[in-house]
């Protein structure tokens, strides 16, 4: 999947522009703070229709402006665009121009998948990082699980508001519910970390990583069948009525990742713990690539400088032997390793501009 305009309104600090995007890429080039992040951050808006950075919509927008609209046009045609009303708070998306009635209704029409520095806590951070990525991830390849995962959100929302009442027989009326989308959620997160296994593995070694790793899905067997969920939640009552709130499910479930036989969140080295989060980039790009039979755009923010120089040349050398584009940033382009031999962009105060050629 490809992005060949890119349309932008008052989105952070960017100039307005209608861009037209290489069809192998991109490498922005400029300072830290005048809108290279922004730029793969507006890319990135029509996946999930919010920001990756986890800023709310009125944030997005050019400060005291009257909202924002982000749009993306792929290499097929199709345009995917989001246009947030700050007045109103309202948010419109539409589809070629057709208003859609929902989010879920648009969500991954358009696909791109980002690295960012902040991508450390993956592997660094507590189980609600990784939750949230994966379903993320299981969401856009797969419009069941994003079907389970509303149901299942919006039956736990209201059975622990139940509990938080007191009323216990007001909660075990969410039950069902709970247990049909999360058994959904509880199985297709299993099947997926089986067959992510040797993937990951596989992309951690091509990055230069030595150690044996592991990657692990850390569940209640039982609950993959929404038969069990009655026992489970009878034993989990006493505890979930005294702290107001559900023990029981997917949504305190965890992927553990493993390296020489240790918790690499505790025991991997900086360097470890990056490579192994851009692993898991990676290994989302593939998920997504199987699942939805085309590959996402890729927007790499400042990897490289995080990195050795093998562990550089690596990276590079995996992206450039995969099909699809490639949006990446860094202060300088001395900095974009030379494998990636692609046209340079110059962001300077949110004003973007060609330049002559990639060694420019």
């Amino acid at each position: 999947m490809q992005a060949v305009g890119l349309v932008l309104r008052s989105f952070r600090n960017l100039a307005d522009a209608a861009l037209d995007l290489p069809e192998g890429g991109v490498a922005l080039v400029g300072p830290n703070g005048h809108g290279k992040t922004n730029l793969l951050e507006a890319l990135a808006y029509p996946v999930l229709f919010r920001s990756v950075r986890g800023a709310a919509d009125r944030e997005v927008g050019q400060f005291g402006g009257p909202g924002f609209q982000v749009a993306v046009t792929a290499a097929d045609g199709l345009t995917v665009a989001a246009t947030y009303y700050a007045p109103e708070r309202r948010k419109r998306i539409t589809i070629d121009g057709e208003d859609q009635p929902t989010v879920s209704a648009a969500i991954g029409r358009w696909l791109a998948v980002g690295f960012f520095p902040t991508d450390l806590a993956l592997v660094q951070g507590g189980a609600s990082e990784r939750r949230r990525w994966l379903d993320r991830m299981l969401s856009l390849a797969d419009p069941v699980y994003l079907d389970a995962l509303l149901r299942y959100r919006a039956a736990l929302a209201q059975r622990n508001a139940a509990l938080r009442t007191g009323d216990l027989a007001a909660a075990d009326a969410f039950n069902p519910a709970l247990a049909q989308a999360g058994s959904v959620l509880a199985r297709r997160r299993r099947v997926w970390a089986a067959a992510a296994v040797p993937l990951w593995q596989a992309e951690v070694a091509v990055l230069g990583e030595e150690s044996p790793v592991a990657l692990r899905y850390r569940g209640d067997d039982a609950l993959d069948d929404a038969d069990a969920w009655d026992e489970r939640l009878h034993t989990s009552r006493p505890r979930d009525l005294a702290r107001g709130q559900t023990h029981v499910g997917p949504h305190r479930d965890d992927v553990v990742l493993g390296l020489g036989g240790h918790t690499l969140r505790h025991y991997g080295s900086t360097g470890q713990q990056r490579t192994a989060a851009i692993a898991l980039r990676l290994l989302e790009l593939e998920t997504l690539a199987r699942a939805r039979d085309v590959r996402p755009a890729l927007l790499v923010d400042d990897v490289f400088a995080e990195l050795d120089h093998d562990r550089q040349r690596r990276l590079a050398t995996r992206l450039v032997s995969r099909p699809g584009q490639r949006i990446v940033t860094a202060p300088r382009s001395e900095e974009i390793p030379p494998e990636l031999d692609l046209p340079r962009w110059d962001v300077q105060h949110g004003m973007i501009r060609q330049l002559l050629s990639a060694a420019a």
